[in-house]
């Protein structure tokens, strides 16, 4: 017996070692070889260079995306030009990545076998990813990555900078010292080079106030992952070739929001516009709250301190926001008089505050925008002001309607923003239409909020902006209804709670009525 067992352990002894030569061959010599061979011999894969743009070539940089993909080392060449076609098709040498990224067929699916999965370009994803923008648009992720610890139990702020907001987001940066990931738009002329425009050029004067702000302060380096937007547009109804100073290009806001939301790098993320200060520490709540819940020492405690049971720090909260069905509302506010609120530092830092700024008379701060009632008014902020400060109290937002625009912090994998919406105007508001029609309700977090920083608007470009939205608006919520409601009918879902604002809000739209009732009543 003594020695079946040797034989036996000598068996298993010798399997191991046998097993860990190949898989150290294969990963350490055949892999890397394979990998080389189809780089230099694959079709139309480019061998990337180094060029300069006269003011210093721009370094490479590592991106990883999707769940299980091979590095990929991205040329940030900004001297190519744009062109007139789909920038897809156009994707010039030296641009793109040289490599490709590797979908896995499963999750289970080896790490080391070449032929697990699908390989597909960079180029080609983006392409698929942003199909809806203005064309020619061209998405660069990570044009600067941050280096600090991401926990993916963190929340995201993701937000949208043209080249006139740098101020205001390096004061975004400083007060949030957290996990940011920004879309930029930067304009290029068609048909021109960065290293070919004037060095006093807006688009070029506008790439180096970025490496300029970037450089600034090491809170950049360690928190904001930077993701360049390049197109030539002026404006959001026009398609001049020359960009405008404020290199708003065509205010492609929803692009750019989704673009942001797909490269976050943590579960949890928060819609922001840039304009907005982060006055209190919902950020740390949510974090706490997702700890509570996932350790039971913890959550114990927390249920002692907090005297609230339905609070963000509630299991259940926390597994609907894992599970995307819930958005935490931060409410918004503003100050009454435009030039009380130029200055962050002045901003109240706690509700104790904020409300004896609400409840002065006459008020020094009020709802944000609360001359357009329906874009904020379903906060209920009566509601808001009745709970005491320290409450950690949470409540539901009972009244929605299709104007509803908070700021929101949601699962990173909620619906993904209609990119037909360019301009000012419902497209915000078209994110969470079509949040609220896949199930998500909103609860707002009675202990926090933001402020806006006043600056002017461009009143004009949006009066027109918003009169060609309000159409668009009118007709994506007849599609967006359509589409949730066969979709839950095929699902047999159509009568249960996940359906309940598709039935609730769809029945409002007269065009699609007959439609509405025919599958209500099967």
């Amino acid at each position: 017996m003594a020695h079946l067992g040797m034989r036996v352990a000598q068996f298993c002894l010798c399997s191991y070692v046998l097993a860990a030569m190949v898989f150290t061959t294969y990963f350490y010599v055949l892999s890397p070889l394979v990998n080389t061979v189809w780089s230099v011999f694959s079709p139309g894969n480019a061998l990337v260079d180094e060029r300069s743009h006269g003011y210093g070539p721009l370094p490479r940089q590592r991106l990883s995306l999707l769940s299980d993909p091979h590095e990929v080392e991205i040329d940030r060449d900004l001297a190519a030009p744009l062109d007139e076609n789909h920038w897809a098709d156009t994707w010039p040498h030296g641009y793109a990545p040289s490599e490709r990224l590797y979908l896995p067929s499963s999750v289970n699916a080896p790490r080391m076998v070449l032929d697990s999965g699908y390989a597909v370009r960079e180029e080609t994803l983006l392409s698929k990813a942003f199909s809806e923008a203005m064309h020619p648009t061209r998405i660069i992720p990570f044009y600067f990555k941050a280096s600090g610890a991401v926990d993916s139990d963190d929340v995201t702020i993701t937000t949208l900078v043209t080249s006139n907001r740098f101020r205001v987001f390096k004061q975004l940066v400083e007060r949030y010292r957290g996990p940011i990931s920004v879309t930029i738009h930067i304009p290029l002329p068609l048909h021109s080079t960065f290293s070919s425009l004037k060095p006093d050029h807006p688009s070029r004067v506008a790439l180096n106030n970025l490496h300029a702000l970037y450089a600034s302060s090491p809170l950049f380096a360690e928190h904001v992952d930077v993701h360049l937007a390049l197109s030539p547009f002026t404006s959001a109804l026009s398609g001049g070739n020359v960009p405008s100073p404020e290199g708003e290009g065509g205010r492609q806001f929803n692009v750019w929001r989704n673009a942001a939301r797909l490269f976050a790098r943590t579960e949890f993320v928060m819609m922001l516009d840039v304009d907005f200060a982060v006055c209190t520490d919902w950020r740390g709540a949510v974090r706490d709250a997702l700890r509570a819940a996932a350790f039971p020492l913890i959550r114990q405690a927390s249920r002692t301190q907090r005297r609230q049971p339905g609070g963000v720090s509630s299991v259940e909260m926390v597994q609907m926001l894992r599970d995307g069905a819930a958005a935490l509302v931060i409410p918004a506010f503003e100050y009454v008089k435009q030039g009380e609120g130029v200055d962050q530092r002045t901003f109240p830092a706690d509700k104790q505050a904020l409300l004896r700024l609400a409840k002065a008379n006459p008020p020094v701060i009020a709802s944000f925008h609360a001359a357009w009632a329906p874009g904020h008014n379903s906060t209920d902020y009566e509601r808001y002001y009745s709970i005491s400060p320290g409450s950690h109290a949470v409540y539901k937002v009972e009244h929605y309607q299709s104007a509803y625009e908070p700021y929101v912090i949601t699962s990173k994998r909620v619906s993904w923003c209609d990119e037909r919406f360019a301009g000012y105007g419902a497209n915000k508001a078209a994110c969470l239409f079509e949040m609220y029609l896949s199930g998500v309700s909103f609860y707002v977090l009675s202990d926090h909020f933001l402020i806006h920083q006043s600056h002017k608007y461009e009143e004009e470009a949006r009066r027109e902006e918003r009169k060609s939205n309000r159409k668009l608006y009118a007709d994506f919520k007849e599609e967006a209804c359509l589409r949730y409601l066969y979709r839950f009918y095929k699902e047999g879902i159509l009568h249960t709670d996940r359906a309940a604002n598709v039935r609730e809000e769809c029945k409002k739209i007269k065009n699609i009525g007959k439609t509405f009732s025919q599958l209500i009543n099967k």
